[in-house]
């Protein structure tokens, strides 16, 4: 019998957070917390706007815990707030995508070096079956990973099926490897860069910014911009300040 070497063991799983967006078949929710549970992931999210049947997941054998610990929230910002680094999923297709985008072995070594930090905690979003992660969706992420796959003639935008995806996914971060540097970055939480664009949206609408501008100033687009800024800690209360005081300035 073939043998295969251990998974990675210097990784800390608990600060993986796999996020389930509009799933909606039981089976699938299954197939990806048995997924979880195979390579040593326990934190799974299932955003809907209605009450998903976890019970249902038959598929989920020997990962009873993991859909015991479930969390569902109606929202993506409630499941990633103390994130520090999302990444959303994609097929691409013939999106416009407004982020960054790596292949899955590319995206691997970045989410292994931002978790040698101790505070980094990661989310891994994965759209529904049918349509994948919509752009407002996409909004919250940092990053993009895609999972190449041959292109066939005929189908315009091939797709892996939700629990497959998210096993590729964890086997290609934990596969032996070299352990990273360590990363001497502090980065923002999600939360902390919900409430800077909570106030940068403010003001761009106390200045009439959203009304004359409305081509750039979506609010998806405006959240991206954040992003990309690559918060860290230190940063947040000096810009929380800066917006508070331009919001005092411009009421008075």
């Amino acid at each position: 019998m073939a043998s295969f070497p251990a998974p990675s063991v210097f990784m800390d799983r608990d600060r993986i957070r796999i996020v389930l967006v509009r799933a909606r078949n039981p089976s699938n929710i299954g197939a990806v917390a048995r997924a979880m549970h195979d390579f040593g992931f326990r934190d799974l999210r299932v955003v809907n706007d209605f009450p998903v049947p976890l019970e249902a997941a038959k598929s989920a054998i020997d990962a009873s815990e993991v859909l015991a610990a479930t969390v569902a929230t109606p929202t993506i910002a409630e499941a990633i707030a103390d994130c520090t680094l999302v990444l959303g999923t994609t097929a691409v297709g013939e999106r416009d995508l407004q982020h960054p985008l790596l292949g899955l072995a590319d995206a691997a070594p970045h989410l292994r070096i931002a978790l040698t930090n101790p505070d980094a905690r990661i989310a891994l979003l994965f759209g529904s079956e049918k349509t994948g992660l919509s752009n407002e969706e996409l909004s919250h992420c940092d990053l993009l990973l895609t999972i190449p796959m041959e292109q066939y003639e005929g189908m315009r935008h091939p797709s892996m099926n939700l629990g497959q995806a998210v096993a590729v996914c964890l086997w290609e971060l934990v596969r032996p490897g070299n352990a990273p540097e360590p990363a001497p970055s502090r980065p923002a939480d999600v939360a902390e860069i919900e409430r800077v664009y909570d106030l940068l949206y403010e003001m761009l609408e106390q200045t009439e910014y959203t009304r004359r501008h409305v081509a750039t100033a979506d609010p998806a687009h405006i959240r991206r911009l954040v992003h990309r800024m690559a918060l860290q800690k230190p940063d947040v209360p000096a810009w929380l300040g800066i917006l508070r005081q331009t919001l005092w300035k411009l009421r008075s």
